[in-house]
């Protein structure tokens, strides 16, 4: 890869500067010859403001705003390679997307400078590094760098190295946060739709994961008929199944989870009762695992984290039953005392060598409280976990 060191008036840079609001970056610059964001850049993230600000800061005070990569392609246009979001804030505090506070708190934008300072923004020097050659090394060198102190994420990565029809397509519905259907998705999704989360989420689904070998198939598609389709399966299955959107619904595995149910037969219904009831039901500590317990055979009670005795009442019952024992002369493990089979010449347990355990299952509507608390040594602790 060959490299030239150019200067650029600010002025000359946005030269045709165009932002688009509704894909939230910038496009084009230096009279239509400048590609601001390339297929394999990131989305635009400085919607903050903080750095907007900063950066116009910056070249007031006459600060260097560092280096700037462009590619310089085949057809002789130049794409930004590094300074995309530098460039796409300064321009669109020039065209009045934003204002800056000066000394004094007042909010002035930038047709509300005076010429001075506005000559200053216009004339200051960009310090450009013009690139050429092949397509893998220009986006070799685009994944070592760093993007205005942010570092590109996994599914950023991916998008610069598969970039084509495919990426442009996909990122544009799962990657547009003025897509109106985001604030169904984001009952179930987590993530930053402009970071790629909901894309990657999507393509993990489709690909079992492996969402390299998918892009790559995929690249050159002229649609994305297929990720579509698969993405809004699993949604609406959610969306059908369960009657009601809880919060813990957020961010759980559901293309797994859809793997794994989606040809079953349920109620929704009766889904609902149960759901509501472990959600009442204090003893249940990881409310996120209910959904996956329902779905599933219900006998899975780690998923729900059921709530431990404190160690106030394991000590209370130890010492109740201990003290029991000593007077009958009989084990202080109640299943020691009825298990013919098994033998054990030490009856009194140390505290440490017994577990609690629910008298009534919660499974059969036992509580996790002091009357329904009895300990029993490891051994038949086990043992009844088991059965």
């Amino acid at each position: 890869m060959e490299t030239k060191l150019i200067q650029y008036k600010i002025s000359e840079i946005l030269d045709g500067f165009v932002y688009n609001q509704f894909e939230g970056k910038g496009l084009f610059g230096l009279s239509g010859n400048l590609v601001i964001q390339p297929e394999y850049q990131r989305n635009y993230i400085y919607s903050d403001g903080k750095k907007d600000v900063s950066c116009i800061d910056s070249l007031l005070k006459g600060y260097p705003l560092g280096l700037i990569y462009f590619n310089k392609t085949h057809e002789g246009k130049l794409e930004v390679l590094d300074g995309q979001q530098r460039i796409t804030s300064i321009g669109r505090f020039v065209t009045g997307k934003f204002a800056i506070k000066d000394s004094n708190g007042n909010q002035n934008f930038f047709s509300g400078l005076s010429s001075d300072q506005q000559n200053k923004i216009m004339n200051s020097k960009l310090l450009v590094y013009e690139c050429t050659g092949t397509e893998s090394e220009i986006k070799e060198w685009f994944k070592t760098i760093n993007i205005a102190g942010i570092p590109l994420n996994e599914q950023e990565i991916l998008n610069s190295v598969y970039s084509g029809n495919f990426v442009t397509l996909a990122k544009k519905e799962f990657s547009n946060p003025e897509n109106a259907n985001i604030q169904k998705w984001s009952s179930y999704l987590r993530g930053d739709v402009r970071r790629q989360d909901y894309l990657q989420i999507a393509l993990k689904w489709i690909s079992n994961d492996n969402i390299g070998n998918y892009m790559s198939k995929h690249r050159y598609d002229n649609n994305i008929n297929q990720l579509n389709t698969y993405f809004n399966t699993v949604i609406d299955w959610i969306s059908s199944l369960f009657k009601k959107v809880y919060p813990e619904m957020k961010g759980l595995k559901w293309g797994e989870l859809y793997k794994r149910f989606h040809n079953n037969s349920y109620n929704s219904d009766e889904i609902e009762n149960d759901i509501s009831n472990l959600m009442e039901d204090p003893d249940v500590t990881k409310k996120s695992g209910i959904f996956e317990f329902v779905l599933g055979n219900k006998s899975n009670y780690s998923l729900l984290n059921i709530r431990r005795f404190t160690v106030t009442d394991k000590k209370t019952a130890y010492a109740k039953q201990t003290n029991k024992a000593k007077k009958e002369n009989i084990s202080n493990c109640p299943i020691c005392n009825t298990d013919k089979e098994f033998k054990h010449e030490k009856y009194i347990w140390d505290y440490k060598e017994m577990q609690g355990d629910h008298i009534v299952p919660w499974s059969r509507g036992g509580k996790t409280e002091l009357a329904n608390l009895q300990m029993l040594c490891k051994h038949h602790n086990s043992m009844k976990s088991n059965n």
